[in-house]
């Protein structure tokens, strides 16, 4: 079992963006260190930094502040710094071709046109594991930026306070990388506020400059 494993929240750093779609990654990150009682977030590899420990396990924290386009350098120096390879890392971000509140968990694949995940992979490689968030498509392409970057509508609340609660409880299923289990119970907690599941788009693509 790896000891120590490096979570990374996606988002925007500032209060601007704070409530956006695009930063589910920060919030959910957030969420597990209030969970748990880690300490303040403190600057460290361009990023807020904290740490907990789970189960014996080490834990790392990341909000990567250099915006979400240059996210990699950010995982790319936690990284180097604690000895881990990318293998070690869990990314929290939101997937527009997937429902709003829908999760699926992977490891590897592809970027879906996701800057975030282009500066990890061009900084780290693409074997890191994927907490995909479902946010909805606007349903044309041309309207993805503002839609990314506008706070949550009022009817996902719904499924996002369920989220933000639940998901840092089974989070020791994503340390064993029983992603299955995982997204099984949170699917569970989540499923009577969700709209039944359309079939997935392909890659609508994500915000180029977000």
């Amino acid at each position: 079992m790896t000891q120590t494993r490096l979570l990374v929240g996606l988002g925007n750093p500032g209060a601007k963006y704070e409530a956006t779609r695009h930063n589910i990654g920060f919030r959910l990150l957030d969420a597990i260190a209030a969970h748990f009682g880690a300490p303040a977030w403190r600057a460290r590899f361009n990023g807020a930094f904290s740490e907990i420990r789970l189960d014996g396990r080490k834990v790392l924290l990341l909000k990567p502040q250099t915006f979400m386009n240059e996210s990699g350098r950010s995982v790319a120096l936690t990284l180097k710094y604690h000895n881990l390879t990318i293998e070690d890392a869990i990314v929290f971000y939101d997937e527009l071709d997937l429902p709003p509140g829908k999760v699926r968990v992977r490891q590897g694949g592809g970027l879906a046109g996701h800057n975030g995940l282009r500066s990890i992979n061009a900084h780290c490689g693409p074997h890191f594991w994927r907490v995909r968030v479902g946010i909805g498509h606007p349903g044309r392409p041309e309207k993805v930026a503002g839609y990314v970057l506008h706070p949550f509508a009022k009817t996902d609340e719904a499924w996002l306070d369920p989220l933000l609660d639940e998901a840092p409880r089974l989070l020791p299923f994503l340390l064993d990388n029983n992603d299955g289990e995982f997204m099984n119970r949170l699917h569970q907690r989540l499923g009577p506020v969700l709209k039944p599941e359309k079939k997935e788009k392909k890659d609508a693509g994500q915000t180029p400059g977000a």
